[in-house]
């Protein structure tokens, strides 16, 4: 059969990674056949031409998927697009590698975890203990360049993590969805509220984080709702 994928031919350092998790690569194989996706590839191969500077690394673009398997999701977290600092986007929203400063948003993101479930804050910031437990921590744009935060918005990201959101709102119930930060709340539109639960807040950043994600209790509702479902709570603490 066929490889199909979103594979790139110009060097073994593509700056998308044709090795995205089994599970969602079947799902998503038409995705990486339309023109918007080839666009896409396109637009990043030359942004490496041009010398730009792009995070995450090409390995971990798909870091979210290969972390958590689809039939493994019931709890997604969308933020934004990765971090634009140097070290510190590994494909994960808000989360960073272990060894690097957890950045600001995350501070806060800690600091209401502290609020809410009485959470030690922790002093590193990799957040793949709760991808092992069914979170997709998905980024509305999966690329940014270097020191240019929304810098890749507008180039493909958006529609594929749209068909993303809606393969899992089609094929699966009971999903608990937070959306923090205007771009993650548009993905709203494809979530059947009927379906899912779909919480809101204001993005983690110190610029926004008063204004409505302070308080919002996120992680204590999720857990609520999977409890109540007779699901396996998150064990959110870092």
């Amino acid at each position: 059969m066929e490889e199909t994928g979103p594979a790139l031919t110009d060097t073994a350092e593509s700056r998308i990674d044709p090795k995205i998790e089994p599970s969602w690569k079947e799902r998503l194989a038409d995705e990486f056949r339309k023109p918007y996706f080839a666009e896409l590839k396109g637009f990043l191969k030359e942004e490496k031409r041009q010398g730009a500077v792009v995070y995450p690394p090409g390995p971990f673009i798909f870091n979210a998927f290969n972390k958590t398997p689809f039939d493994t999701v019931k709890v997604v977290i969308l933020g934004q697009d990765p971090y634009h600092g140097a070290g510190q986007a590994h494909g994960l929203c808000f989360s960073v590698q272990a060894g690097v400063k957890p950045p600001p948003s995350l501070v806060n993101i800690y600091k209401e975890l502290h609020e809410d479930m009485g959470c030690t804050v922790p002093s590193q910031g990799n957040l793949e203990k709760w991808t092992e437990q069914g979170v997709l921590l998905l980024n509305a744009c999966l690329t940014v360049r270097a020191g240019q935060p929304g810098s890749h918005h507008g180039k493909g990201w958006e529609a594929f993590t749209n068909a993303v959101v809606k393969t899992l709102n089609d094929e699966k119930r009971g999903l608990v969805f937070l959306l923090w930060g205007r771009p993650a709340q548009e993905k709203g539109s494809v979530i059947d509220a009927a379906r899912h639960h779909v919480f809101k807040a204001a993005h983690p950043s110190p610029f926004s984080a008063h204004a409505g994600f302070f308080g919002c209790r996120h992680f204590s509702k999720t857990n609520a709702i999977l409890t109540g479902s007779g699901r396996a709570p998150i064990d959110w603490q870092i």
